[in-house]
């Protein structure tokens, strides 16, 4: 039996990527997971391959109409919702605080912070009448501690603001059965980061890992998939640093 066997999940920014590998996982260990993306194609696509279990919805994250309807449908489908991973986001421009417009500073808010606000407010209904379930945030280091020589105001007040969030939920409903845990990557391997670095950049930024490594996909998804298993029924309000020990520096 799968380690998430009878688990309803919504995946936010699946489509590809962290959000498309943590879809695959949660289906392997028997969860039913409803994709989301803007990127209809790939989320389509990706339903298509994982079969019955997997079902695709449009969704814009900072859109609180849009959530309500994809709760809605996926309780239709699949039953109560148990598992929610807050995962899309973007990184913004890389421009310093006094250079950066407020429109800008927004946008990245929106898919990073108040995203991740309206998926758990959508959820939490769902998982009340469930009995219980996990909600798994993907913050960033940058929610950790401030990046020299990376520019970038929204992002860091996004990523901070998701371990906030995390804690409070985690504190209002855990009597509810409702858990929630943030999860901080360093640098892994996504097409975000082969877009931004070239093979030197990857070795330059394997370099400065203690572990000598930047992660995989994999490794953030056994940590979602543990966090929103039963085996971490004790663990709530808490952040996960999994960075190969970059911040331990």
């Amino acid at each position: 039996m799968g380690r998430l066997q009878g688990k309803v999940a919504i995946i936010t920014g699946a489509a590809q990527g962290m959000g498309a590998a943590h879809a695959r996982r949660f289906l392997a260990e028997g969860a039913a997971v409803t994709i989301t993306d803007i990127d209809a194609e790939r989320g389509e696509a990706l339903a298509r391959e994982l079969g019955e279990r997997a079902a695709f919805y449009r969704l814009d994250v900072a859109d609180e109409e849009n959530w309500a309807t994809v709760v809605d449908a996926t309780e239709a489908r699949f039953g109560p919702v148990t598992a929610l991973v807050n995962n899309a986001g973007i990184i913004g421009s890389p421009t310093r605080c006094a250079d950066l417009t407020q429109a800008e500073f927004q946008r990245v808010c929106a898919i990073n912070q108040t995203a991740v606000f309206l998926g758990t407010k959508h959820v939490i209904p769902a998982m009340i009448r469930a009995g219980g379930g996990s909600i798994v945030n993907i913050s960033s280091i940058s929610g950790i501690v401030a990046i020299y020589g990376t520019p970038n105001v929204a992002y860091a007040a996004s990523k901070f603001a998701v371990r906030g969030i995390t804690k409070q939920v985690a504190i209002e409903y855990g009597k509810q059965g409702i858990r929630v845990n943030s999860v901080h990557p360093g640098y892994i391997k996504t097409k975000m980061m082969t877009d931004a670095l070239d093979e030197d950049g990857i070795r330059v930024a394997s370099a400065s890992v203690p572990i000598g490594r930047v992660g995989e996909v994999e490794d953030v998804s056994n940590l979602v998939v543990f966090l929103a298993s039963d085996e971490s029924g004790f663990i709530t309000g808490s952040e996960y640093i999994i960075d190969g020990g970059l911040t331990a520096l």
